[in-house]
């Protein structure tokens, strides 16, 4: 079995349709209703990646996702009928790793699923070359064990974060383009409102690395261009 796919859906047609594509993938499906029945599953089963839906009664799907955040790192996808801008920007800021709009082709979600997956997997694996460290001026990444200490203390990177951070370190003294960002951490075509979802994934890790954009010591801003570390 290739992975543990928690599904978050009050709608029940909508997580059969989901669990139906995902489990042609032979992924494991455990499916929830409420957002009490997901805390309950995620701490017993563990799961790879869970897909949360925005609307859920009692608590919502963002609550459910600040409060799985506290624990768990694995990557979050959401779902949501609200096609606005500030419900993705929120999704993200709460550390979702991505944000898909109702209705949607399942074929796009089982794409997105096995990109998350593929990225966070990565990160597991056995380091095979001195390439898969990096370390300098008290910032440290070991990618295959998603590890990030800074200033000797260990932070908690979700899978997209840690993606984000690896990259602009690898091409340390280089700006990269939002553009470029975004297709090589989300492996799609950049369009121009994807500005935002990389604009607030930059946030999230200046925020962990206490690195404020008006000062960084470490990620900096290239207005209109992208973002450069060059310490």
């Amino acid at each position: 079995m290739n992975a543990t796919i928690v599904i978050v859906d009050a709608n029940r047609e909508d997580a059969d349709s989901v669990e139906l594509f995902l489990k042609n993938e032979n992924y494991g499906i455990h499916k929830c209703e409420t957002a009490e029945e997901a805390l309950r599953r995620i701490d017993s089963v563990k799961p790879d990646l869970a897909i949360i839906d925005v609307m859920l009664p009692e608590i919502d799907g963002f609550s459910l996702l600040r409060q799985i955040r506290q624990t768990y790192y694995f990557p979050i996808i959401m779902l949501s009928e609200r096609d606005q801008e500030i419900d993705k920007i929120t999704g993200l800021a709460l550390g979702a790793d991505d944000y898909v709009t109702k209705p949607f082709r399942p074929l796009e979600l089982v794409a997105r699923v096995k990109a998350q997956l593929r990225r966070s997997t990565t990160y597991s694996q056995e380091p095979q070359q001195e390439g898969d460290r990096i370390a300098f001026a008290g910032l440290q990444l070991n990618k295959a064990s998603h590890e990030c200490v800074l200033n000797g203390t260990l932070l908690t990177l979700t899978p997209t974060e840690f993606s984000i951070l690896w990259i602009l370190c690898e091409n340390r003294g280089q700006v990269v383009s939002s553009e470029r960002l975004f297709q090589e951490v989300w492996g799609e075509k950049y369009y121009s409102h994807n500005t935002n979802t990389v604009m607030v994934h930059i946030r999230n890790l200046r925020e962990k690395m206490d690195d404020p954009a008006e000062n960084p010591a470490y990620i900096k801003t290239v207005r209109g261009v992208g973002y450069k570390i060059e310490r």
